[in-house]
């Protein structure tokens, strides 16, 4: 019965994939509002936020949270969530594991698939169809959530959740779908831009962190 369940579920969530590949379009309302938010975080110095992140699969009864920071600058970035860290230089990432004391190096490749803090504000250019989904007042503000479906049917996530603040057009959360039945929610409590930031704060510096082992994997 639960082999059942499971087979299902999954089914459920293809499904419901294939369906909104199939709904998606380009819609110019959502375009408009993407554009915008997009010109306004890439004309930043460098910005940093504190956020909440959540990641669950109720098939598999799978219900984690943590909180962290991020710090950015162009296409570097320097992300803290507690137990791990991870830092780009925009050619180069350093994983840092707190509990290991150890650094995993690779090397950073911008046309990956994977959707970094760096990325969140201009994937929607390419390889993804766009979609206001709704427009909502919270607290006083007014949020539009756009749904991104991306192209390639073969990506592992089907969507990627985006809710913007319409006044301002700063990103309020996100929420990546993978086919898996994982889901991935990220939002912000705290945002600062524009910040002057000098580029040692995206090098790992092993000299702070006595004793850590350094695996290479480049």
């Amino acid at each position: 019965m639960k082999v059942l369940k499971v087979t299902l579920l999954s089914y459920m969530v293809l499904l419901l994939a294939g369906f909104g590949q199939a709904k998606a379009q380009y819609d110019p309302k959502a375009l408009a509002t993407l554009d915008e938010m997009s010109k306004k975080y890439s004309a930043m110095t460098g910005f940093k936020a504190g956020f909440t992140y959540s990641m669950s699969n109720p098939s598999a009864g799978i219900n984690e949270s943590s909180s962290g920071t991020i710090t950015v600058k162009g296409s570097k970035f320097h992300l803290d969530m507690g137990n791990q860290e991870v830092i780009n230089n925009g050619t180069i990432v350093w994983t840092f594991l707190k509990d290991a004391n150890e650094v995993n190096i690779s090397n950073y490749d911008p046309e990956d698939d994977d959707i970094t803090p760096t990325k969140i504000y201009t994937i929607y250019k390419k390889g993804y169809k766009y979609m206001l989904v709704e427009e909502k007042t919270e607290a006083g503000v007014v949020l539009q959530t756009i749904d991104l479906i991306p192209e390639n049917r073969n990506n592992p996530f089907f969507k990627v959740r985006l809710t913007i603040n319409k006044k301002d057009k700063t990103i309020k959360s996100w929420k990546i779908f993978e086919k898996s039945g994982n889901s991935y929610d990220y939002a912000v409590k705290t945002f600062t831009p524009n910040l002057v930031l000098n580029d040692t704060e995206f090098v790992f510096d092993k000299t702070k962190h006595k004793g850590v082992e350094v695996v290479d994997l480049r």
